[in-house]
């Protein structure tokens, strides 16, 4: 069956993303050796669940406007979403979506990063109602 093995944040600014992801969740981003200016994201240790992905100069115009780039939402497992909204504000992130419950599996929230781009936050919790 086809999965999700890869994942790709498009940014104006990609120092200011890069930080942002840095600083909230402790992701290690490397700029890439390669031909093009791509920077690697580490989201955890090798043989735990989870992928890591890549950060990238948008292409296109600014998300909202007719772009080149259309994305789907990425969710990044967090121990206390509350504690993780609050970083997001403090770094300047937006939440687009309180938290909510998902019954039986967990809480979500939808959040903005400083480049427009969307991204949920879910803490595990069977007793969520």
């Amino acid at each position: 069956m086809p999965r999700v093995v890869h994942f790709e944040i498009h940014a104006g600014d990609v120092a200011r993303a890069k930080k942002f992801y840095e600083d909230i969740f402790g992701w290690k981003i490397e700029k890439w050796g390669g031909p093009m200016d791509y920077w690697l994201i580490t989201t955890g240790e090798q043989g735990q669940p989870g992928i890591d992905g890549g950060l990238m100069k948008r292409q296109g115009k600014e998300p909202g406007e007719e772009t080149t780039i259309s994305t789907y939402v990425c969710t990044i497992d967090v121990p206390d979403v509350d504690e993780y909204l609050n970083q997001i504000k403090q770094h300047g992130g937006k939440v687009a979506m309180e938290k909510g419950s998902i019954p039986g599996i967990g809480w979500l929230a939808y959040c903005f990063d400083t480049e427009k781009n969307m991204f949920g936050i879910m803490q595990p919790d069977m007793n969520a109602k």
